[in-house]
């Protein structure tokens, strides 16, 4: 009753029998709230026992696993001029398919027959190598021949000095019977003139033996004579021995040196060959960066470098390529405290931007509209942003990311961590403390096993 008068009628009025006393019915508060209170203490009691995920928050976005699946531009090799384009942005190009066409502004690249003149430089120069080696093999011949004919030379010098020793030789022997034949003479003289002078020989014996005795020396003279002839001949001998030998030494050596000068030009011409040849093929390599393709199959996201007639510089970027067929992975930065708790091959719970989701993030089987991942690798070095980076790719054992995802997108992502009760997560976050230490199973493995193993449950 709403206790306005201090005159009651329930006890005359059977207030059961009408539904307006029962709308004012007096309600005593404190037992509901009793009872709000104990419903409350049982349900937290129960959900407190209740077993609670440990996880890390971390902020991301969305990239590509391989690096070159990443986005990616195409630079000009040289210097040039934009020409024709072939594309736009937008469009789909597969591997080799031309971009756009540039044309050349350094002038010692401006003749059209540039590659055929250079070839024609290098088969002549190739010729004149047939030539310097000819040339060489010619000079081997001259050089063999000298040395046999030095040789042949040099025997018939040496006869003659034979022939001039033994000449010699005789000589000494006629011109020693010769000085024998005057002492002997010359004793008979002297005892023909004794005789003489007792009277015991005539005048005539006398003179004869004065004759013989002139004729002996006469002998010893001209023996003399041919022996000193002959020992001059040896001389001349000996001396044409060596002028022989001296004048082929010097032929010779100017054979050998024209042949070494040959080769020494054989040399430069193979040298020349080949700069010509390496000049030639860098035309060759030249020419083929006047039309850029595409690397691979990819979407063209963005044009740097834009209209007809603009001078572009080598390294210059003229356009973007998105890859088109793209293994996902998820860029996730952590705090430097929570880095000791991840591992390669811990689980990750993933929220894409533009997907909706209802998120528990300590019962992740309750959740929706998240999707599973794996840490692959974590990096060994601080990012500028003062966090690491943690690459995540998707868990083969998930659903599939899904198929409109784009690089650079951003996600939220939980890290799972130890399972423990939530009284003991309340716990721990009202005094501080950090989440338990986990340690998968597969610790210790590199992202190259952890790939082998996807591929195998795949």
């Amino acid at each position: 009753m709403l206790n306005i008068s201090p005159y009651s009628i329930k006890d005359k009025v059977n207030t059961d029998k009408y539904r307006s006393f029962g709308l004012f019915k007096e309600i005593r508060a404190d037992k509901v709230l009793k009872r709000l209170l104990i419903i409350f203490f049982l349900l937290f009691l129960g959900v407190s026992f209740l077993p609670w995920t440990q996880n890390i928050r971390g902020n991301g976005q969305v990239t590509a696993l391989s690096p070159s699946h990443r986005p990616q531009e195409l630079n000009s090799m040289i210097d040039g001029r934009i020409e024709e384009w072939y594309v736009q942005e937008g469009d789909r190009v597969e591997k080799g398919d031309t971009v756009l066409f540039i044309r050349e502004i350094k002038d010692e690249y401006f003749d059209p027959q540039l590659l055929e003149r250079t070839q024609e430089q290098i088969t002549a120069k190739r010729q004149s190598l047939g030539f310097y080696q000819e040339k060489i093999e010619a000079l081997g011949s001259q050089i063999k021949a000298i040395e046999e004919n030095r040789g042949l030379k040099l025997r018939q010098a040496k006869n003659y000095l034979r022939q001039a020793e033994l000449k010699i030789q005789a000589d000494s022997i006629d011109y020693e019977a010769a000085q024998i034949n005057l002492n002997i003479a010359e004793k008979q003289f002297s005892r023909q003139k004794e005789l003489y002078d007792e009277g015991l020989k005539s005048l005539t014996d006398l003179e004869l033996r004065t004759s013989k005795y002139q004729e002996a020396l006469a002998k010893k003279i001209s023996m003399e004579s041919k022996l000193l002839s002959s020992r001059n001949q040896y001389l001349n001998a000996k001396i044409e021995l060596n002028s022989i030998y001296n004048e082929y030494t010097d032929k010779l050596q100017k054979a050998r040196s024209e042949l070494f000068s040959t080769r020494s030009m054989l040399q430069d011409a193979q040298a020349e060959v080949v700069k010509m040849e390496n000049q030639l093929t860098n035309y060759q390599v030249r020419f083929g960066f006047y039309y850029v393709t595409a690397p691979q199959n990819g979407y063209i996201t963005r044009a740097v470098s834009t209209g007809i007639g603009e001078n572009i510089k080598a390294g210059e970027s003229l356009v973007s390529i998105m890859p088109a067929d793209i293994e996902y992975a998820v860029e996730m930065y952590i705090m430097p405290r929570d880095l000791p708790l991840f591992n390669v091959g811990n689980d990750v719970r993933l929220i894409f931007d533009g997907w909706p989701s209802i998120v528990f993030s300590g019962w992740p089987i309750v959740t929706y509209g998240t999707f599973g991942g794996e840490v692959v690798a974590i990096d060994r070095f601080i990012s500028s942003n003062g966090k690491y980076r943690v690459l995540i790719a998707q868990d083969p054992e998930e659903p599939e990311w899904p198929e409109a995802l784009r690089v650079g997108g951003g996600t939220s992502g939980l890290a799972l961590l130890d399972i423990v009760p939530v009284w003991y997560e309340i716990w721990r976050q009202i005094n501080g403390f950090p989440p338990n230490f986990y340690t998968p199973e597969n610790t210790g493995q590199s992202s190259e096993e952890n790939k082998l193993e996807r591929k195998a449950k795949k």
